[in-house]
């Protein structure tokens, strides 16, 4: 630039004349086209927002792997084909069914019967065309982000029933079930909040779905699990408890931080838009809270079980996850902590009551961490965030719980009244990979099924 300025100076010549004049007659023409197109600000926000939008997309899709790596890893060998094969096919139905009837069940519009329950059509299609806008905040984003964003939510609440029904439940049964209650209990239930119904006139909040999915998804996962029934060899005769680990704890902890690092746009994608500040607050509390969920079940399973327990500061983390959701743009730093912290406590001691007391077979934990700490964010808005009344967020779990469990009770009781639930003690003892499949994730292991569940040993050059 400095060549150029001092070869104006020293001599204008017809070559330097003529760039002088394209320069400024392209700017005259850059200013004109400004014009015509509109604020160049309202286009940068609306990309923004849009873009955002669309990498939380994939950070909650990337979820569902987190959560097939973890049940997997908390289970045994023999079924690993089994809950992979679960874990794929209910992303497919959640997406399938969410374009089909569910978008337009949680988001009707006009509600047709008060503000519970309405219709907007099936399949879906942009109002505005192929970017008609979404105006849930400044600039909105396409209507077509704004279906695969949700549609990405729809799956979750299947995906943590599997867990809790794992290594006994058949696969078929599971698959009508999941895709009954994806397509109709989610989206009915999500509608009285996010899509402007009864519970969302009352005052309750629930921002990214402690209750809205972790809690619909922890209601059907206790159903399933107490109708099944505890896995063979899971209890003795005389109700003691025979420990059934899982074949992998590098995949299950490789699972949690999937699991950890999707959130961020579970979470900061439930913004709505690109907003800076908010993003940001909501990833720091979201990380506060996982943190501070893997120190409280840490201690507290130290002092119970004497030993550090891996699989328990897990959940730790999934606990703190979940019971941040539901206010993870309202609360503080030291409030993050404390629900975190309060979070991980209560999954172990969760776990411990479920499995103990209960004598209810979840497999992963999950009811301890989706039910138990999605109610316990939901309350906790009520408790941390003076804006929000506590006696709505309790109303708005009530219902949630009673809904969904009417909904879960009814499905699994028609589904075992016509075709069962349960595999037989054959194929469990056997495992579901071969029962299910007639195929092994392990082919290198031979499964030897024994009375009270099944070991595994290595074949490798002829030797056993």
């Amino acid at each position: 630039m400095k060549d150029f300025l001092y070869s104006f100076k020293a001599k204008p010549t017809r070559a330097t004349i003529f760039t002088m004049l394209s320069l400024l007659a392209l700017g005259t023409y850059s200013s004109f086209a400004q014009e015509e197109a509109g604020p160049t600000v309202a286009d940068a926000i609306f990309t923004a927002n849009n873009i955002w939008m669309l990498v939380a997309t994939f950070l909650v899709f990337i979820m569902h792997m987190g959560f097939a790596s973890i049940e997997t890893g908390l289970t045994r060998a023999k079924n690993t084909t089994n809950i992979l094969f679960k874990n794929v096919s209910i992303i497919a139905i959640g997406i399938l069914t969410y374009a089909i009837v569910g978008f337009n069940l949680m988001y009707p519009g006009e509600f047709s019967i008060g503000q519970y329950f309405g219709f907007a059509g099936f399949g879906i299609a942009s109002p505005e065309g192929a970017a008609g806008l979404i105006e849930y905040a400044d600039g909105g984003y396409t209507y077509w982000t704004d279906f695969i964003f949700q549609a990405m939510f729809a799956a979750t609440a299947a995906t943590i029933v599997s867990g809790a029904v794992a290594e006994r439940m058949k696969l078929s049964s599971f698959l009508i079930f999941s895709t009954i209650f994806v397509a109709f209990v989610y989206t009915v239930a999500g509608s009285w909040k996010w899509g402007g119904g009864w519970l969302d006139a009352m005052g309750f909040y629930d921002f990214a779905g402690s209750t809205l999915v972790h809690s619909v998804g922890g209601w059907g996962a206790l159903i399933g699990a107490m109708l099944l029934g505890p896995r063979l060899g899971k209890y003795t005769k005389s109700g003691l408890i025979k420990p059934i680990p899982g074949h992998s704890l590098p995949l299950a902890t490789g699972g949690m931080f999937l699991l950890w690092f999707g959130w961020y746009g579970f979470n900061g994608g439930s913004v709505l838009s690109a907003d800076p500040g908010l993003i940001s607050l909501v990833f720091v509390t979201t990380s506060l809270a996982a943190a501070a969920g893997i120190i409280g079940a840490m201690v507290l399973s130290w002092i119970v079980f004497k030993k550090p327990d891996l699989s328990m500061i897990l959940n730790g983390a999934l606990a703190g996850l979940v019971g941040i959701t539901a206010g993870a743009d309202v609360m503080t730093p030291s409030s993050s902590v404390i629900i975190g912290l309060i979070a991980g406590l209560l999954v172990v001691a969760s776990v411990i009551f479920f499995d103990k007391y209960a004598k209810v077979d979840d497999p992963v934990g999950a009811i301890s961490v989706h039910l138990v700490c999605g109610i316990w964010g939901t309350l906790a808005v009520g408790i941390f965030a003076a804006e929000f009344s506590f006696m709505t967020q309790l109303i708005g779990v009530l219902a949630y719980g009673v809904f969904t469990v009417a909904c879960a009770l009814i499905l699994f009781l028609v589904i075992k009244m016509i075709m069962g639930i349960r595999v037989s003690p054959e194929e469990e003892l056997m495992g579901l990979d071969l029962g299910e499949h007639g195929m092994m994730a392990y082919p290198d292991f031979q499964q030897i099924a024994e009375s009270g569940g099944s070991t595994m040993t290595m074949a490798s050059d002829g030797e056993n």
